[in-house]
């Protein structure tokens, strides 16, 4: 239902570090930024497979798809994980968190309908 991810790239001296989560495959990145306590998601996508790095804070995600049982899994600072579609995806933030998300296919289709679909 869903795979940890590796960045392409890292590295670090004296003056900081660079992280390259990739360099590739995705048509459309967002930052999001959500509050301690929050419920988000509670949908899947048909066409688009979504991959999340977790900058700060963590998040707990339950994952479900037809025939499986749901899992869940927590994420925190650093770590990657990428969404296949049609995978249920429900995200709570037991902290304040931010989060790179990245879609492969552009969420919202050229006709304005979107690839979000509620359970």
């Amino acid at each position: 239902m869903y795979k940890i991810k590796e960045p392409d790239f890292e590295f670090s001296d004296n003056r900081g570090s660079l992280i390259q989560l990739v360099h590739e495959g995705y048509n459309q990145i967002n930052v999001l930024i959500s509050k301690k306590g929050v419920e988000r998601g509670g949908h899947y996508h048909k066409i688009s497979r979504e991959a999340f790095y977790v900058i700060d804070g963590s998040v707990e995600v339950k994952f479900s798809s037809d025939g499986q049982a749901s899992e869940t899994h927590i994420f925190n600072a650093g770590d990657f994980f990428e969404i296949e579609p049609l995978v249920v995806h429900s995200m709570f933030f037991p902290e304040d968190c931010t989060m790179i998300a990245m879609y492969d296919i552009c969420v919202e289709k050229e006709d304005g309908t979107k690839d979000i679909y509620a359970v």
